[in-house]
């Protein structure tokens, strides 16, 4: 076992159990649909939670595939997931909460779920950057990261902080609809996404270097 493996299998572990915790709450208010009114704002929350957990068990991958064992990056891994988790609780009600409509739970803890998965998306982007920080391309994964968590902080924290369920809508839907759209490239065309990632980019520039090798080197056993 790798230590990438190591610390995926502990990390996907708790990021699974948000999944699961989502996945929950969905079942029980369609169960309960016909006593409890569902409505649009909470199952869009849902999507919208689910598709950042996936996003960000993809970001690990990426990012520290390649990253050597170290206890700080499995503390750093569980305070992501325990955050995720904890958010992923409150987007549905329980069933003692009692709560007549889900929108009612979903003003109560909009702004609360939106704003934790805000802190692991900083957290995450913090991390990444403290690890790659002196290699060669630095810069460039500033640069990406930044523009990233811009468009994240601009959508989603417009959608933690509105009280109008257009506005809601708009942000988070457009996010639900990036998330989406790269989904579907990665399945039309996953060498070409693999090949876009930070990894596959420095493998590139080191073989491209091997390659640039001169023939006396190339020819030596």
């Amino acid at each position: 076992m790798t230590a990438f493996e190591f610390f995926f299998s502990f990390y996907g572990l708790i990021l699974g159990l948000s999944v699961a915790v989502i996945a929950t709450g969905a079942a029980r208010a369609f169960k309960h649909r016909k006593i409890v009114a569902v409505g649009w704002k909470t199952p869009l929350l849902a999507v919208f939670a689910a598709l950042d957990i996936v996003t960000f068990w993809d970001s690990a991958w990426v990012s520290f595939h390649d990253a050597p064992y170290s206890y700080g990056l499995l503390v750093a891994g569980m305070v992501v997931a325990l955050i995720y988790f904890v958010a992923a609780s409150l987007i549905f009600p329980d069933a003692e909460d009692g709560v007549a409509s889900l929108d009612q739970h979903f003003w109560a803890n909009k702004r609360a779920v939106l704003l934790l998965l805000v802190l692991t998306n900083l957290l995450m982007t913090g991390i990444t950057l403290w690890m790659k920080w002196g290699q060669a391309d630095a810069g460039r994964l500033l640069f990406i990261y930044g523009q990233n968590l811009l468009l994240y902080l601009a959508l989603i924290g417009t959608a933690a902080l509105t009280r109008r369920a257009w506005l809601f809508a708009a942000t988070v839907g457009l996010h639900v609809i990036i998330y989406i759209v790269l989904a579907a490239l990665s399945i039309a065309s996953p060498q070409r996404m693999a090949a876009n990632s930070l990894n596959q980019s420095a493998t590139a520039a080191t073989d491209a270097a091997a390659k640039a090798a001169t023939p006396q080197d190339q020819a030596r056993p």
